[in-house]
């Protein structure tokens, strides 16, 4: 499989995208924009473990300790969290689709976006008989990744009802994104202040955000909950704001394991909670529920613009308001 190109790519201004080896010999595609930025993705889990600016700046943390061997999930980068969010349920944490081989699927059904994207894959899960086991429902998983022409990282997830039974399910949902960071004690989250919270390390107990902008100095989980639709990560270090916007994804959830509970994380570096921080956009306080025959939605989009400093602070507005 390695070197083969696919049916995405087509013509030299559209960029690539090729299937080549990964890490232990594991199926990835190759994403490369005309203007040199560029994300990979295997295809165990559909996980997106790198996303590169047009400098060639990585934008995603993946730990030095991922074991890339199934059936561990990777570390880092994307995981996607699917039918279960966490342990909030009967499956195993996070659920079962990042621990899959998906396929390419090189005939999807018309996706409808508003980005003239020519380099993107698209990929396909359907239930094993494993899967339906533990989760007794049919249906049909479908995830494009894209790069945008401003090197924009985007993820649409599609999510079909097949159950010939006529029964509906329900699930939960995560992208379970690591942003790359210079310093966590240096990065600042706009756009979740006054928001209400479920706080992770405190038995899901139900808070109001009272700061001004997140800030981190100890270890964080939590779900934000009715967010809106653009949320800033703002590295003062770096000088740049990553700019999470997301579509049918109602909550998100931001988390840093900080240094006990790194040093408990066996695929996980003891330090490198000061250079990563999850903020996920996520389904999860109303579990979303399909029909036979009904169709789920669910995208993000990643970028990435310079910060510019407004009397001794960055200024989100210009990034939640004006971009």
């Amino acid at each position: 499989m390695s070197g083969e190109k696919v049916a995405a790519s087509s013509g030299p201004s559209s960029g690539s995208v090729d299937v080549v080896k990964g890490i232990n010999g594991l199926d990835k595609v190759l994403l490369r924009d005309p203007r040199g930025s560029s994300a990979e993705v295997y295809l165990y889990g559909a996980h997106v473990t790198s996303w590169k600016n047009d400098h060639g700046e990585e934008m995603l943390f993946v730990s030095s300790k991922a074991i890339f061997k199934p059936p561990k999930p990777i570390r880092g980068g994307i995981p996607i969290c699917f039918p279960q969010f966490s342990n909030l349920g009967p499956l195993e944490a996070h659920g079962f689709a990042r621990n899959k081989f998906w396929s390419i699927d090189n005939n999807p059904p018309p996706l409808q976006t508003n980005t003239t994207s020519k380099t993107f894959v698209d990929l396909i899960l359907k239930p094993s008989e494993e899967d339906t086991r533990v989760w007794p429902h049919s249906y049909e998983y479908r995830l494009r990744v894209a790069l945008g022409p401003a090197g924009e990282l985007s993820l649409t997830s599609r999510v079909r009802n097949t159950n010939a039974d006529g029964k509906p399910f329900s699930f939960t949902f995560a992208y379970h994104t690591y942003f790359s960071v210079s310093d966590i004690s240096e990065v600042r989250v706009e756009g979740l202040e006054t928001l209400d919270y479920l706080d992770n390390l405190q038995s899901r107990a139900r808070f109001t955000e009272q700061g001004d902008a997140l800030t981190f100095e100890s270890e964080v989980d939590k779900i934000y909950l009715s967010t809106p639709s653009k949320i800033a990560i703002l590295d003062h270090e770096k000088k740049r704001t990553f700019v999470v916007r997301k579509e049918g994804l109602p909550d998100a959830v931001v988390w840093n394991p900080w240094d006990k509970r790194a040093k408990a994380i066996s695929d996980f570096g003891d330090e490198e909670y000061k250079y990563m921080l999850c903020v996920e956009a996520a389904a999860i306080e109303k579990p979303i529920t399909l029909k036979p025959g009904e169709e789920w939605r669910g995208r993000l989009e990643l970028s990435a613009v310079p910060s510019s400093y407004c009397s001794g602070q960055l200024d989100p507005q210009k990034v939640l308001h004006g971009i």
